[in-house]
């Protein structure tokens, strides 16, 4: 499994805005009941999504960077999951070289190497054009999930129905059928 990069705000400034602007901008007021279904959803499995925590509504840049430099140490997954915990449950600032680079020690990869990583400009290009070239793919929003680089399928889906794509993507192409 491979994280890609694909921000849902690209064009938010490097350092975010604030929450409360961002959802009035998006959903308008009362926007914050949109995210009580997610929180409902992860209650059932175990995830105690807390909103209210978040202050910033990042720019993912860097954040998509971070996973990009873990995957030479196979650590993509587990920065991943260090990531939607700090955002999503402690509403740490994913625009922070300081806390990313927390982020990713918890996730098992060296602090001081990821923040000069993440000070630097190294590898921002390359990650903003597999951004851009998930946008050129259609990717519109996430999840999306790619399977054996031949299915895709976008949004939160039920597991029966991920398994059919992830089944389909393993059958041979139509046309080498014979």
């Amino acid at each position: 499994m491979r994280w890609l990069p694909f921000q849902l705000n690209p064009d938010l400034p490097v350092s975010g805005i604030a929450r409360s602007d961002y959802i009035l901008k998006k959903f308008g007021p009362g926007g914050r009941a949109n995210y009580d279904r997610v929180a409902k959803v992860g209650e059932s499995v175990g995830i105690h999504f807390e909103f209210d925590n978040i202050t910033v509504q990042p720019n993912t840049l860097k954040a998509h960077r971070l996973l990009h430099y873990a995957v030479p140490s196979g650590q993509q997954n587990a920065v991943s999951t260090e990531l939607f915990k700090a955002y999503f449950i402690e509403g740490k600032n994913l625009t922070d070289v300081d806390t990313l680079s927390d982020i990713a020690q918890s996730a098992g990869l060296d602090r001081s190497a990821v923040h000069e990583y993440l000070g630097s400009q190294k590898e921002e290009a390359e990650v903003a054009e597999a951004d851009l070239q998930a946008r050129r793919a259609g990717v519109s929003g996430v999840p999306f999930f790619i399977f054996n680089h031949a299915v895709g399928l976008s949004g939160a889906q039920e597991p029966e129905t991920l398994l059919q794509a992830m089944l389909q993507a393993l059958e041979p192409p139509a046309d080498s059928k014979g």
